[in-house]
C-alpha cells in the first residue's frame, strides 16, 4: 500500500464541537498517524500519515466534520511521507 502524508487546515465552525476528538477517534481506527490541533484563528489543523486509502478517509471526514460542526473549506497540502509518528494525538 502506498504511504502518504497530508497537511490539512479546516475552516468554519470547527472549534468547540469535538472536531479534534472525532478526528482522533477515526484516525486511530484507520491506523493513521499524526496530530490534530486548534489554531488561534479558529481553524483546525492536522497532519495525517498512513496508507493512502486511510488518509483519503480522513480527508473525506474533514470535509464533513462531526454532526455539530460546519465546514466551510479544507486546504490540503500533500507532503513527502516521513513516517515520523508512532500514533495519532491531539496536540492543542
Amino acid at each position: 500500500m502506498n504511504k502518504v502524508r497530508a497537511h490539512v487546515i479546516i475552516r468554519g465552525f470547527v472549534q468547540g464541537v469535538a472536531f479534534r476528538y472525532y478526528t482522533w477517534r477515526l484516525a486511530r481506527s484507520l491506523g493513521v498517524k499524526g496530530w490534530v490541533r486548534n489554531n488561534p484563528d479558529g481553524t483546525v489543523e492536522a497532519v495525517f500519515e498512513g496508507d493512502e486509502d486511510a488518509v483519503r478517509e480522513m480527508l473525506k471526514f474533514c470535509h464533513e466534520g462531526p454532526p455539530s460542526a460546519r465546514v466551510d473549506g479544507v486546504d490540503v497540502n500533500y507532503e513527502p511521507y516521513r513516517g515520523e509518528f508512532d500514533d495519532f494525538s491531539i496536540t492543542g
